[in-house]
């Protein structure tokens, strides 16, 4: 049975990275969480790079081995993929490349202000950890955007300039004030925070208290 929610106006604010798996997979849990609500409920993306000072694109689990070894790097990402096939994606996390997002944040949050960046970043997310596709460059962002319906001309305009780079700034500052030190992190009605990607239990008992 769905709660009515006609009444209320929910802001659900998250802070995430696209090439975060948590961060996939909570936006999951969240979404099968809201199937249980109706109302008028905006969610806002919030820009957190997990790495803003990276320089340069390579293998992500290059990366990885040579910070943690090889073996515990295996199993890290065997868990992580099988929590993200519980929620109904698959992953190829060994596949995927590693960079600065700084241009995909950006692209998010010019989307934003034109009406909604969540199918565009729900496009990220199944080209990164689904088709194994990066997301660094202007002409791999491009194609994504094309892809949910954007014009060429337009994404090409904002990724030729440095618009949104202080709001991708300003995300991050507000996350560490809020003391989110990783993500994704959540906040539901501006009042309930919620870090990691929680199981959709969670995310609806946080729903049906900020809607009480």
């Amino acid at each position: 049975m769905k709660t009515r929610l006609d009444e209320f106006n929910l802001l659900i604010e998250i802070w995430s990275d696209v090439v975060c798996p948590w961060c996939y997979i909570g936006k999951r849990n969240l979404e099968v969480a809201l199937a249980g609500f109706d109302g008028d409920i905006e969610i806002k993306h919030r820009a957190f790079q997990l790495d803003p000072r990276a320089n340069a694109t390579r293998s992500s689990f290059d990366a990885l081995r040579e910070r943690y070894g090889v073996t515990q790097v295996d199993a890290m990402l065997d868990r992580v993929s099988k929590i993200a096939a519980e929620a109904g994606l698959t992953f190829r996390l060994k596949e995927t490349m590693t960079g600065n997002t700084l241009e995909a944040h950006r692209l998010l949050l010019w989307a934003q202000s034109r009406g909604d960046a969540q199918p565009l970043l729900a496009a990220m997310y199944k080209a990164y950890f689904e088709d194994a596709k990066p997301l660094f460059t202007a002409s791999d962002l491009l194609a994504v955007a094309v892809s949910v319906g954007y014009q060429p001309d337009d994404v090409v305009a904002l990724l030729g300039g440095d618009s949104f780079t202080n709001e991708v700034e300003t995300d991050q500052a507000a996350a560490a004030r809020l003391g989110a030190n990783g993500v994704p992190f959540f906040v539901i009605d501006g009042r309930y925070g919620i870090s990691g990607a929680q199981p959709i239990e969670t995310f609806a008992r946080a729903l049906a208290k900020a809607t009480s």
